[in-house]
């Protein structure tokens, strides 16, 4: 007998168009955080590592109150980090059907306030090192507000 899992289940990943526009931060109990590649705005987005799930309802009540807390401490997280004037919290999904949340930090100066950012400019790529900086914040406020174990966002 193994502890293989069963070969029936399907298998998750990250939808190409997500992991062609973020990097990833790591993983939480529920769902892998990335950064978004635009730089314009400090922007997270949430994925649930549940095949199939393209809507929060796709996902079964334990799920949904894991996601919940999810988005409370990486808000949170990001909120701290930037001191942001608002936080824009959605689960859109029109352009890619894979459920994600993005968790996006405004400003009342960004390019884009009081509009969505959707369109608003063009996307500026990151500075290494600036990413670097904010991932590094990210990782230690979501480790130190979590209730999750030291290995919950590992590099």
């Amino acid at each position: 007998m193994t502890d293989s899992p069963p070969t029936d289940l399907p298998l998750w990943s990250l939808h190409p168009q997500l992991e062609q526009d973020t990097e990833t931060i790591g993983d939480l109990p529920l769902s892998r955080l990335v950064v978004s590649n635009d730089a314009t705005y400090p922007w997270l987005l949430l994925v649930p590592r549940r095949p199939g799930a393209s809507e929060i309802i796709d996902l079964n009540a334990e799920d949904q109150q894991q996601l919940m807390t999810e988005i409370t401490v990486v808000s949170q997280a990001l909120k701290a980090i930037t001191a942001c004037d608002k936080l824009n919290v959605a689960a859109i999904g029109n352009m890619v059907p894979q459920l994600h949340v993005h968790i996006v930090a405004r400003r009342r100066d960004d390019p884009a306030w009081p509009k969505p950012i959707w369109g608003a400019v063009a996307s500026r790529a990151w500075d290494a090192a600036e990413r670097e900086q904010l991932v590094a914040a990210v990782r230690g406020k979501v480790r130190l507000l979590g209730t999750w174990g030291p290995r919950h966002l590992a590099r």
